[in-house]
Formats: C-alpha cells, sequence, structure tokens
C-alpha cells in the first residue's frame, strides 16, 4: 500500500456536534419566535438569547427552518398524564381541576408560539404537522378523555360532538390572549366551563 493509500485509509474524524446545549437553544428559540414572531425572527438573536455562539447553532441547525421545526416539536411533552387525570365524578370537575397555574402558563406560551409561526405554517406543511402535535394535540387528548367519561356516565348525550366540543376552549382563550391581549386567569376560564363548554355538551348550569 502506497503513502497516499495508507493516508486514505485513515479514518476522519471529525469533530463532534455537542448536543448538551440543544435544550437552551430550542428553549431560547421558542421565547424569540413567540415574542418576534418566524418572520422577525434570526439566528442571532437565539444564539444571544441562549448565550451562545452563532456558530454553535449552525453546526445543529443549518437553517432558521430546522431550528423552529425542532423547537416546536420539543415543546410536545409529557404536560399530561392521560392515565391520571382528574376524576371526580363530574364533567365540570374534572374540567376546572385541569385548570393550574403552570398550566396556564403553559398554554400561554404555546399561543404565543403559535402566533409566531402563522407565516410559516402556510409555507411548510411540515411545520403545520408538528404545531398541531405539540400545541393542540396534548389539551385536545385530554378534553377527548374528560368528554368520552362523560358520555360513559350519561351526563351528556352519547352522541356528543367530542371534537367539536374541545375545540370550544382553546379557541375562546386564543382569542383572548391574541386578539384582545386580556391575561387568561382561571375566573375566566371557570366562566368559560360554566357559560359556554358545558351548555355547549348538553349539561344545563345554573343562572
Amino acid at each position: 500500500m502506497t503513502q497516499v493509500d495508507q493516508t486514505e485509509a485513515k479514518p476522519r474524524l471529525g469533530r463532534k456536534r455537542d448536543h448538551t446545549r440543544d435544550p437552551e437553544i430550542l428553549d431560547a428559540a421558542l421565547d424569540v419566535l413567540s415574542e418576534s414572531g418566524y418572520d422577525g425572527m434570526t439566528i442571532d438573536m437565539v444564539a444571544t438569547r441562549a448565550k451562545a455562539g452563532k456558530a454553535t447553532v449552525y453546526r445543529r441547525w443549518s437553517s432558521k427552518a430546522e431550528l423552529v421545526l425542532d423547537a416546536v416539536a420539543c415543546m410536545k411533552s409529557n404536560e399530561f398524564d392521560l392515565d391520571d387525570l382528574p376524576d371526580t365524578g363530574t364533567l365540570r370537575g374534572d374540567l376546572v381541576a385541569m385548570i393550574r397555574t403552570p398550566s396556564i402558563r403553559a398554554a400561554e406560551r404555546k399561543l404565543k408560539v403559535m402566533a409566531g409561526i402563522v407565516s410559516m405554517i402556510a409555507r411548510s406543511p411540515e411545520l403545520a404537522s408538528a404545531a398541531r402535535a405539540a400545541l393542540v394535540e396534548p389539551r385536545a387528548s385530554v378534553n377527548r378523555v374528560l368528554f368520552q367519561r362523560a358520555i360513559d356516565r350519561g351526563e351528556i348525550p352519547a352522541d356528543a360532538d367530542i371534537e367539536h366540543l374541545c375545540m370550544i376552549g382553546p379557541a375562546m382563550v386564543a382569542y383572548r390572549l391574541l386578539m384582545l391581549g386580556r391575561p387568561v386567569d382561571r375566573e375566566f376560564l371557570i366562566s368559560n366551563i360554566d357559560k359556554v363548554i358545558l351548555p355547549a355538551a348538553g349539561i344545563r348550569t345554573e343562572p
């Protein structure tokens, strides 16, 4: 084997990518995205927020679109354990039990991220799918369980449109937060349950 052949035969050891900072960078990307929107967001802004070098970010994600896709996908966490949801015996009790301060804050952040990627969703079917999985589906899955329990108890009609009912609460929260610019608090959420969701499900509430 010639000297050239020996040289070519040696494995080329490239610089290993350091993924230890990925969570910080992805979290910073979500913050910037929720504040500036996709079109206003830059890699520089994310790097500065994460206190990371721009080169560090680019070694992991070659484009802003790739970074956003990963960041949004990572929002799909085990926020809710479907096997350990509140079971109070009534639909109202279950829905009210799901109102927790951390969950409210997480929902607000998700809505702001959703608003930030609206312009990109129209151009990227992949992002639209990731957004649904991370921002919409987790809570929708919880609501399906709660409404199905209500059906099984005979509390609401067996033909109740669960998918439609699942959308009411999130839609009203999104309108209040994004369109009206008003905070989402416990009082609003309970009022929404009593005056909108339960009547829509066929449960009469006290006047």
